[in-house]
């Protein structure tokens, strides 16, 4: 294949390509543009399976070496870039006026974006669970009434089950995460835990300090109820708590985020700082593309039922609430200013030498 001599259009089969648009249906310019805009979405979805797949797989090894956080790291900010671009798209589908819609939409049928398994391939590799979906729905649920239409349906169906027996994105990540010195402490080493408890135990009292310190100035400060604003600060130091021991029990990957997060400064956690920082853009990415998705779907079709018998633009907005990296978001909540957090034990194991510590 290396020694063909390829053309642009038989490199990329343009001609098959361009034949896909139903043009032999006598379409209009309306209805061109509505399926090239969602061609195209597809195709970028083809996509972002394959850069986030990638990111899975390296942070799926027992051991990752060093090498490969830097290569996760730039499959993370291609698909944000490529979620970036995916939203300003929907600008593009804007041009399309309601009557212009409402000439072909008929034809659509039951069709409805809810069907494009490519999205629910990278929503179930991403992580996102079942029960944080709109009314707890199983995604996979539409493609095995799908199934019995055609060998291809079949094959779709065989896929989408396979990628959901893998681990997915999120907790591959955690595991990762959770494998960090803290400390100076080596995940699973003699007296780990202990450590990893300590350290944890001097975070919450820090960030108890503070919230009693932060009431205590509201109090100066003639605040109406100060009753009811104590009674939030313990509510959110109970939250910490509930975060770091879920259910009374260490978890040492929150503890890790947490680590991480507090003292983003030394250069040993630069890295998976940054692998942090572009999951979380990813995420953020993927939020704005879909609250663009519901503007646009209101602006041209308001609020009518979607051709796939969801609730249109009310589905669409609650989808935009969808969380999958939960834990990155939760801990920027409980994190106490640098000069209230614990003091970093064996600097010098992080890069730094003691005296270059605060």
């Amino acid at each position: 294949m290396s020694g063909q001599n390829w053309t642009y259009g038989n490199y990329l089969q343009l001609e098959e390509l361009l034949s896909l648009q139903g043009d032999e249906r006598g379409i209009s310019s309306d209805e061109m543009h509505f399926i090239i805009v969602h061609q195209t979405f597809e195709l970028w979805f083809k996509q972002i399976i394959r850069e986030l797949s990638e990111v899975r797989n390296l942070l799926s090894q027992e051991q990752v070496p060093e090498k490969d956080i830097p290569k996760a790291v730039e499959h993370l900010g291609r698909t944000t870039e490529i979620f970036k671009l995916m939203g300003a798209q929907w600008t593009v589908m804007e041009t399309l006026t309601p009557q212009g819609f409402l000439s072909f939409r008929d034809g659509l049928g039951s069709a409805s974006g809810f069907e494009s398994f490519q999205m629910r391939k990278f929503e179930i590799l991403l992580g996102l669970k079942n029960e944080d979906r709109l009314f707890g729905m199983d995604p996979i649920d539409t493609f095995r009434k799908l199934a019995g239409n055609s060998d291809n349906d079949a094959a779709i169906l065989s896929d989408l089950e396979q990628m959901a027996s893998n681990p997915s994105l999120e907790e591959s990540l955690m595991k990762w995460i959770s494998r960090t010195p803290i400390m100076g402490s080596i995940y699973a080493s003699e007296n780990d835990v202990e450590s990893v408890q300590n350290y944890v135990n001097s975070h919450l009292a820090a960030h108890k300090s503070m919230g009693e310190l932060a009431a205590e100035r509201m109090s100066g400060y003639g605040v109406s109820d100060i009753e009811k604003a104590k009674a939030r600060f313990n509510s959110a130091h109970e939250s910490a708590i509930s975060f770091l021991m879920p259910e009374g029990k260490l978890s040492r990957a929150r503890a890790s985020l947490l680590f991480i997060e507090s003292y983003r400064e030394l250069p040993l956690l630069a890295w998976p700082r940054k692998l942090i920082d572009a999951v979380a853009e990813l995420e953020e990415s993927m939020v704005k593309w879909r609250h663009s998705h519901a503007r646009m779907v209101e602006r041209i079709m308001g609020r009518r039922i979607g051709t796939g018998g969801t609730s249109g633009v009310d589905y669409l907005d609650k989808t935009s609430q969808y969380r999958v990296f939960k834990d990155l978001w939760a801990v920027r909540t409980i994190l106490v200013k640098s000069d209230s957090r614990p003091d970093l034990i064996n600097p010098s194991f992080y890069g730094f030498n003691s005296d270059n510590v605060s």
